[in-house]
């Protein structure tokens, strides 16, 4: 955040924070959340460059295409259910590995 607009919003009243803080969640809590986020995330890119469609997806799954989209937008989702996913479409144990493996707090806030 821009420090000027940090100042100001405290200056205001304002607390500013992280969602860590405001949700009082633990450094393993904000983990597990950052690596459903790399999953989906890296799912979305395999479907993408592979041209596949949900539905097509979901169909190899053994689901509904309305849970995969539930999976996609981070909703009803287990690890294990987007690890899968990602080994449908053609991810090694490395592959996942790496993407689970990876900083994506430092990756959001560069892109922020």
């Amino acid at each position: 955040m821009d420090p000027k607009k940090r100042k100001k919003l405290e200056a205001d009243g304002w607390r500013v924070g992280t969602v860590q803080e405001l949700l009082d969640l633990t450094d393993a809590e904000v983990e597990l959340i950052d690596m459903h986020i790399r999953l989906i995330d890296e799912i979305k890119r395999r479907l993408s460059a592979r041209r596949i469609s949900q539905a097509a997806l979901a169909k190899e799954l053994g689901t509904s295409a309305s849970r995969l989209s539930n999976m996609l937008a981070g909703r009803e989702v287990s690890a294990d259910a987007l690890v899968r996913a990602l080994l449908v479409l053609g991810a090694t144990s490395r592959d996942v590995g790496r993407v689970m493996g990876g900083d994506g707090r430092k990756q959001r806030r560069r892109a922020a």
